[in-house]
């Protein structure tokens, strides 16, 4: 008669299955649920009657065997759980056992010998196969270690972040505007998204004047980077078309401080799209700025 895994095994491995069953779920107010821990004392509470019922078979199991048997059976059950486990995956054949698994190929005089491969080896091979199985279901059914879902959070999580900084933040003026590089690439988002429409991908104009040549229709401001937040702002006093982005609440002056900061670097560090690149022709006069 073989021994039982003890109850505190069985209960630990179901709770910790528990536990990776609604973490995957994606629920993370469920430590704060009442059915969740409600759930885990029906758990324990099954198992304790489940223990019950297997002592008084084991009771009645142990009634049926011999002296010998039993002597052997409460010596085997003396012997610590982990204890057991450790021998069962490292323990190797005697010399005596080692015979009957050897194997004659008979014709080469070769022998080789069948060992069992290792338990614990076993046991790791079928347990990489279980982790797989849980990760693809979690991967394929969930949104758990997914990492489209993971960047759609910590997206929204940095957007949420910037929009609360920007409600206490001090707002950006024409006086406090300061070009960086590093606003250079979501200026460039911005502009694709408000801008291009007018003067065309890369600012080489179109509807709108070219905005990498030397020339300038309206010059309200002593530096370009200025004078493109200027613009933002109050928009055409020549055009219509070119509004006060600013003032009609269409972006930020913090926006406004990253496309101008991308007008600046196209216009001042790049070189300018001619009318033979498919540039619009240069419009008004031309700006000498200072840096």
């Amino acid at each position: 008669m073989k021994t039982r895994t003890p109850i505190s095994i069985g209960i630990a491995a179901t709770l910790g299955a528990t536990f990776i069953i609604f973490e995957l779920s994606d629920n993370s107010g469920y430590l704060s649920s009442p059915f969740f821990w409600g759930l885990l004392m029906v758990i324990i509470f099954l198992f304790l009657i489940m223990n019950s019922i297997g002592d008084l078979v084991e009771d009645g199991r142990f009634k049926t065997l011999s002296d010998e048997e039993k002597e052997e059976y409460l010596k085997e059950k003396a012997i610590p759980y982990f204890q057991k486990l450790w021998n069962s995956a490292f323990k190797k054949q005697s010399a005596s056992e080692e015979k009957t698994l050897l194997i004659d190929h008979g014709f080469d005089g070769i022998t080789e010998l069948d060992n069992a491969l290792p338990k614990w080896w076993i046991g790791l091979f079928y347990g990489t196969i279980i982790y797989c199985v849980v990760y693809l279901f979690a991967f394929t059914l969930t949104d758990y270690a997914h990492p489209d879902v993971e960047y759609e959070v910590e997206a929204k999580t940095q957007l949420a972040s910037i929009k609360e900084y920007e409600k206490t933040a001090p707002a950006i003026d024409i006086e406090t505007a300061t070009y960086s590089a590093d606003n250079i690439a979501e200026g460039e988002q911005i502009f694709n998204t408000n801008c291009m429409s007018c003067h065309s991908e890369s600012g080489k104009g179109g509807i709108g004047p070219n905005l990498t040549d030397k020339n300038w229709i309206n010059i309200k401001q002593k530096s370009l980077f200025k004078n493109v937040f200027w613009m933002l702002e109050n928009g055409s006093p020549n055009n219509p078309t070119m509004r006060p982005f600013i003032k009609d609440g269409v972006i930020t002056s913090r926006d406004a401080e990253k496309v101008a900061a991308y007008i600046y670097h196209i216009n001042r560090e790049k070189v300018p799209i001619t009318e033979a690149q498919g540039g619009a022709a240069p419009q008004g006069e031309e700006a000498h700025w200072e840096e």
